[in-house]
């Protein structure tokens, strides 16, 4: 591994007499971690210290070959990104309303979805749009309905005024904590990249700083190593924004380093990839509020769709609503607010898509079949052998059990993975084809 001088220069001060150790590591191959959704009770092989769902795997698998993988029964996800659980774990112990800022692929939201207190709404945002679509069918395979995903710049959140409880702003950085793991973030390296990333962060920073509310938590991490995007933003997020730095509990054993701003993690010392974390409290006052009024709407829902929420457990905790022909569920205590946030940002989804509404008939979403809010007692039910699940998920023609006609729920190893139309003679795939898995030999 080439390293360019100006980055050995840069990080020579940080690590003084730990160099070697460290240029050794990154000649190592990465650990390839999981973490588990509570969709399946399957273990990785090494409990991740920091995570209680976080496991290392001695081998890495082929993942597209797994359905479990496409049905979000777990995610791969980089062991050191994990750490953020603890900051929840100790600093959020209430509902909030939360902001991952830039959230895409979706490891963090994914794990946040899945931490934060009952009763709580999660915005995972992403600003490029090929990659919100990426964070949309990650959120929505993880199965949680406590989120909304949105395609937004940061300025489009500015007016949300104290909105949130807690953000998390993952910011886009130079990447030198993915040097073993992608030798493109070695190419793309330079001082004067690092610079435009400050500047960058700083902005990402302070244009989202109105919508946390004073008090509010600041969850701020890269994957990289040098002050300048982590520390000193840390202290300029301080001195310029008004905040106060937080610290968090840690076992030595973790290997983790603590800073004077934050927490690092390098691969000579913990098991995983380059990763800073620093936890905030906001002080400054935010003299503006967001007042969102409830507006009544006289939009009538027909005793057929209203019937759609018996097909999610514990029903009367749904708000059903419609979207052009899309029917869908949101949690009734965080309905009004989601709707009146849809009126601000670009929505990729939110809530639970039930079905798609075509003359009477009622095509079941994905969505709904992926939701770990379904209720399974509802549908037709058939369980799958790995080929058949790989050809669904292929989007080719399958044959299943007979069964009764109409919409069946196919499961493997009793997780659902999607739907099928049994005509009798033949199946149609209902599995979306922007999903669909490309590879063929497999």
């Amino acid at each position: 591994m080439n390293l360019p001088q100006p980055f050995i220069d840069q990080i020579t001060p940080i690590l003084r007499n730990k160099l070697d150790s460290f240029f050794q590591s990154l000649q190592q191959d990465s650990p390839t971690s999981i973490r588990i959704n509570n969709k399946t009770e399957i273990k990785g092989d090494t409990p991740v210290p920091w995570c209680r769902t976080g496991f290392y795997l001695e081998k890495r698998p082929l993942f597209t070959a797994d359905p479990l993988f496409h049905a979000g029964a777990y995610y791969v996800q980089e062991a050191s990104s994990m750490f953020v659980e603890q900051v929840v774990k100790q600093y959020i112990g209430k509902s909030v309303n939360m902001l991952d800022l830039c959230a895409a692929p979706g490891g963090k939201s994914t794990h946040l979805s899945s931490l934060l207190p009952e009763g709580s709404l999660l915005v995972s945002n992403e600003i490029i749009r090929s990659r919100a679509y990426i964070l949309a069918e990650n959120m929505i395979k993880w199965g949680n309905s406590n989120v909304i995903v949105t395609n937004n710049e940061p300025k489009d959140f500015e007016g949300l005024y104290s909105f949130f409880d807690a953000m998390l702003i993952d910011a886009p950085c130079s990447g030198e904590g993915m040097f073993r793991k992608d030798e493109r973030a070695i190419q793309e390296w330079s001082p004067e990249n690092v610079r435009k990333c400050v500047d960058r962060q700083r902005d990402i920073v302070s244009t989202a700083w109105p919508a946390l509310k004073t008090g509010g938590i600041l969850i701020y991490s890269t994957c990289t190593y040098n002050r300048y995007e982590n520390e000193e933003n840390v202290q300029w997020i301080i001195n310029e924004l008004g905040a106060e730095l937080l610290l968090l509990q840690t076992d030595e054993s973790w290997g983790i380093t603590a800073s004077d701003a934050g927490y690092r993690f390098y691969p000579h010392k913990t098991k995983g990839e380059g990763f800073f974390i620093s936890v905030l409290r906001k002080t400054a006052d935010e003299n503006n509020t967001i007042k969102l009024k409830k507006e009544k709407k006289n939009i009538k829902i027909s005793p057929e769709t209203e019937a759609l929420k018996y097909n999610l457990q514990h029903p009367d905790n749904w708000k059903i609503s419609t979207i052009e022909n899309i029917i869908r569920a949101l949690p009734t205590e965080k309905a009004d607010e989601i709707e009146l946030l849809e009126k601000r940002l670009h929505i990729m989804f939110s809530g639970i898509s039930l079905a798609e509404q075509k003359g009477k008939d009622f095509i079941p979403e994905t969505a709904l079949a992926l939701s770990k809010s379904i209720n399974i007692q509802q549908f037709n039910t058939v369980e799958v052998d790995l080929k058949t699940a790989i050809l669904f998920l292929q989007k080719e023609s399958i044959e299943i059990p007979a069964t009764d006609k109409g919409y069946v729920l196919l499961t493997y190893q009793k997780v659902p993975i999607g739907w099928v139309k049994n005509l009798g003679n033949r199946c149609n795939n209902l599995y979306p084809n922007e999903w669909r898995i490309r590879m063929k030999n497999i």
